[in-house]
């Protein structure tokens, strides 16, 4: 008979017969007995009673029976501690057992069992259990040693085990080596300052020998700790090399990733001009591939991982485009992430056989993926500009199937071609016209438009088309509102005489009936451009394009090469550095590839370039379109005062950034700033010395003790009315948010404004931008009379449910109480969700702010501000120009955006200027609304 007869009694006394049949004498009872107890425990019944009854039945030489036992103990331990010390003694006692199988039950089950006052007593047995003759008994006992680590840290330091499984990295047997680094490497995960885990090359030889022999999940504990290490030189990390290329054939696709890793980061160490080099790269494409024909989510996993690896090193699978092409019978994640891959892998080599495909593709009956393959065939004509050619007649051709999604698409594409090969294919814009009436995507109408604009001396009836679209202009996206602004501008200034009407009309619904402040913004400078200096405007509008680069989606270079050394965990299917979704990551280490050594490549990110480098070393920088407008934003610098002057023409705008070309030398402590005037910005904005001394009371606004600036007091705004009594049935709801020590609330004030008393109180949030919920229940303990008023703190978490808000800190909250449900919506305050952790290291800071691009910064002015402070905003450096305070600033929010600022003061003036650059360009807005808000009180 099968087990599950000891889940089908119903009994009235089933703890009662239980407690008789566990203390009989017939061992067979006994072994019953406990089964029933498991399997109730097991379906979620409470046999806690038992707990005596169970614990004495311990006393046994029956493997089975004891570790249903200790299953049991594992279990109850917790609820029941007093009646746990019961155990001890039996634990002591099977750690001398002489069957290794009993002592390692044993040591296993003291590590489960999470009481604080059983852990001193287990110090004994465990630490003999680490010297045990038998290496299962070792091997298990390592592991034991991370879980004590876990409930009592000081304990397992105290105790010296931290030294015993240094210890074990040399022990003979494989098992026990690669427990040991896990073990070491969980506990240093948890403690990054612990240098822990001190790798020299001895010991890595002894984990590259522990490796051969050890099972799949101890490869991947060791590789992984390999990937931590930093060989000193070339040579010995090839020799690693060597080592761990046997593990790519491994059948565990787990070990594969691992030692892919492990490769990936000491290839950079390599020069490419050894033949080892050419032949590591030829050895990993076929693990790779071979991944690939696994089941759809190792697939995908292994796509992604490969995305990854062929944006760092593309010439690894440059040969391998087939396995890339799609099986109809392939889920759509797999299909999608093939396409991304093929494109990045496009060359003239095989564009032919790629555009093939793509056009097949174009013809499935999956929408997303259809939409996915026409933008593909786009980014091949830009990518590979020999094929542009017949990427525009596919796309043609592909537009005269007249589907309505496929030309909507189509039309996205061929602006991206117009824009990187000017006066080429513009002879298609006729076909692109027919086609007018059928967008209905705001992506597809704004990229006609912009067509039309750009190409209005082209079309006749230019005037006509756009006036066709100013009909809705106020059921438009602001993506449409915004185009449609600049392509009337453009036909304006290049057929003055017939569209005056026209651009008057659009000025008007642009600056009077909008309420979108981007839009006033840009009519009213084109309002002001073309009333003051019409040749002015026509530089500006009709400026000379900059041609877009190639690959618009890849990955930034720092955080590709952080993700790199992730390869085969969550973070490298996510494309997100661990810190951005592990919750309460205050263990993570940013993890970073070694320094290129032997071949030219040494100044290959500027960062590491020489700093007083002459011109022509620097890497050729594409200016944005911002850079070429002299970026509006930058227009405040000024003249360099008494400098020599500068020739702009080899400096993009954008070097006459807010950090000037100080930011180099801002970061690193020299007090001569950078050596000597190189080209990278005016005089006027070089730092004379980082340590300058303050003045103007700066050093009272930020707490600046060695630089650091962080606020200990947060700043709450005072309470507002959100829903006043009238529209709430007599209940009126005044509040605030907070944020203290880390912890979020909502602080409410509930009134009864009615003749009758208010009860069972409830609230509820819908989705929202940063995904705030309540992390307890809306709890009013009495029920609320007329005229009386309660207090309370709600405490929140971000854990919610997300939902993009217009605006970003809209949150809209229901209370029901027993009268009704009521609805209101409130904006909060954006600092309180500006985390603990947001302290950018210096060169992370500098390497952040080079990297986001110069159109996502914003600046603000934030007026007649007195100097006081707010919270978990970081001060990384400081600088005195010209007789300005220069803070530069960082800060994290709870869903793990940065945001890099610059603060700007001059002594005597009460407003400041503040500079934001982010990834996320709509946060600034809000993050600037904070900083007024905690600087104003």
């Amino acid at each position: 008979m099968s087990d599950s007869k000891y889940f089908t009694t119903t009994k009235k006394g089933e703890i009662f017969e239980l407690k008789a049949e566990l203390n009989s004498d017939k061992k067979e009872k006994k072994k019953e007995a406990v089964k029933k107890v498991i399997a109730s425990m097991t379906v979620g019944k409470d046999v806690s009673a038992l707990f005596p009854d169970v614990v004495n039945c311990m006393q046994t030489d029956n493997l089975e029976l004891k570790k249903l036992v200790y299953l049991y103990l594992m279990n109850y331990a917790k609820s029941q501690p007093d009646m746990a010390i019961m155990a001890v003694n039996t634990f002591v006692k099977d750690c001398e057992d002489p069957n290794p199988l009993i002592r390692a039950l044993a040591v296993r089950t003291m590590g489960c069992i999470r009481v604080d006052k059983i852990t001193e007593y287990l110090c004994e047995p465990l630490r003999k259990c680490l010297k045990d003759e038998d290496p299962y008994v070792r091997k298990t006992a390592a592991v034991c040693v991370a879980k004590l680590h876990d409930i009592n840290a000081q304990l397992v330091e105290d105790q010296g085990f931290l030294d015993t499984l240094k210890d074990l990295i040399s022990d003979s047997n494989p098992m026990v080596v690669a427990n040991a680094v896990a073990a070491l490497s969980e506990i240093a995960e948890s403690h990054p300052s612990s240098n822990l885990l001190d790798l020299n090359p001895q010991s890595i030889n002894k984990l590259l020998t522990a490796l051969n022999e050890c099972t799949e999940w101890g490869q991947i504990f060791i590789l992984d700790c390999l990937a931590n290490y930093m060989p000193k030189d070339d040579r010995e990390a090839q020799s690693i090399c060597e080592r761990v290329t046997p593990r790519l054939s491994h059948a565990n696709s787990a070990v594969v990733l691992s030692a892919v890793k492990v490769l990936m980061k000491f290839m950079e160490m390599l020069s490419k001009d050894l033949d080892y080099y050419g032949t590591l790269l030829k050895k990993l494409a076929p693990p790779l591939v071979t991944l690939l024909s696994a089941e759809p989510e190792l697939q995908y996993v292994a796509l992604r991982n490969i995305n990854l690896i062929v944006q760092k090193r593309p010439e690894i699978l440059k040969h391998e485009m087939k396995v890339f092409f799609v099986k109809y019978n392939d889920p759509i994640y797999v299909k999608l992430e093939k396409l991304d891959i093929m494109i990045r892998l496009a060359s003239q080599a095989n564009i032919a056989q790629v555009l093939a495909e793509l056009k097949e593709y174009a013809t499935e009956v999956d929408v997303d993926f259809v939409r996915k393959a026409v933008r593909a065939i786009g980014r091949c004509a830009i990518k590979v500009e020999q094929s542009a050619e017949r990427c525009v007649s596919t796309l043609l051709d592909l537009i005269q199937t007249k589907v309505n999604y496929v030309v909507q698409e189509a039309i996205v594409v061929i602006k991206d071609i117009f824009r990187k090969y000017p006066n080429k294919y513009e002879s298609v814009i006729a076909t692109l016209c027919e086609n007018l009436d059928s967008l209905d995507e705001p992506e597809a109408r704004a990229a006609m438009i912009w067509i039309v604009g750009e190409y209005a001396e082209r079309i006749d009836n230019a005037d006509e088309l756009l006036e066709s679209f100013l009909e809705g202009f106020h059921d438009e996206s602001t993506q449409v509102q915004l185009q449609l602004l600049t392509a009337i501008v453009k036909l304006f200034l290049k057929k003055p005489t017939e569209t005056q009407e026209l651009v008057q009309q659009v000025l008007s619904l642009a600056t009077q009936d909008s309420d979108n402040p981007d839009l006033r913004d840009r009519g009213y400078i084109y309002w002001r451009l073309l009333s003051t200096d019409p040749v002015a405007a026509k530089e500006v509008v009709l400026a000379e394009k900059p041609l877009i680069s190639e690959e618009t989606d890849l990955i930034e270079p720092t955080l590709l090469d952080e993700l790199i050394c992730y390869i085969g965990t969550l973070a490298s299917v996510y494309h997100k550095p661990p810190s951005a979704f592990v919750e309460g990551s205050r263990g993570i280490v940013h993890k970073s590839l070694p320094p290129r050594t032997g071949s030219s490549e040494s100044a290959e990110s500027p960062d590491l370039a020489p700093t007083g480098a002459p011109p022509s070393e620097q890497p050729a920088v594409i200016p944005t379109q911002g850079d070429l407008l002299g970026d509006l934003l930058n227009l405040d610098l000024g003249p360099p005062v008494g400098g020599p002057p500068v020739a702009t023409s080899s400096v993009q705008m954008g070097a006459v950034d807010l950090l000037g070309g100080g930011l180099d030398s801002l970061m690193s402590d020299e007090s001569e700033g950078m050596g000597g005037p190189s080209f990278t910005a005016p005089s006027a904005v070089m730092p004379s010395n980082l340590a300058a001394p303050i003045g103007g009371g700066l050093g009272d606004l930020f707490d600046l003790a060695g630089g650091v600036g962080s606020l200990s007091v947060a700043y709450v705004a005072p309470k507002t009315v959100w829903l006043p009594a009238v529209k709430a049935k007599g209940l009126e709801i005044s509040g605030t948010f907070s944020r203290q020590v880390g912890a979020l609330s909502m602080d409410l004030v509930l009134s009864n404004k009615a003749l009758q008393v208010m009860s069972d109180f409830a609230i509820q949030f819908n989705r929202n931008s940063f995904g705030l919920a309540p992390a307890a229940p809306l709890q009013v303990h009495a029920p609320l009379a007329p005229n009386q008023s309660v207090e309370i703190s709600l405490p929140l978490n971000t854990i919610g449910s997300v939902m993009k808000m217009d605006p970003l800190n809209n949150l809209q909250v229901a209370v029901k109480n027993n009268i009704d449900v009521f609805y209101f919506s409130t904006l909060y305050p954006l600092h309180i969700l500006f985390v603990e952790d947001g302290k950018m290291e210096r060169q992370m800071f500098l390497a952040t702010w080079k990297d986001i691009p110069n159109e996502n910064e914003a600046q603000f002015q934030i007026k007649d501000c007195p100097l006081s402070a707010g919270s978990n905003i970081f001060t990384i450096a400081k600088r005195n120009v010209e007789g300005q305070d220069m803070l530069y600033q960082s800060l994290k929010l709870t869903n793990g955006i940065w945001v890099l600022a610059e603060l700007r003061i001059q002594p005597g003036n009460p407003n400041f200027t503040l500079s934001l650059k982010c990834r996320a360009p709509e946060v600034a807005q809000h993050v600037f609304q904070a900083y007024e808000t905690i600087l104003k009180n």
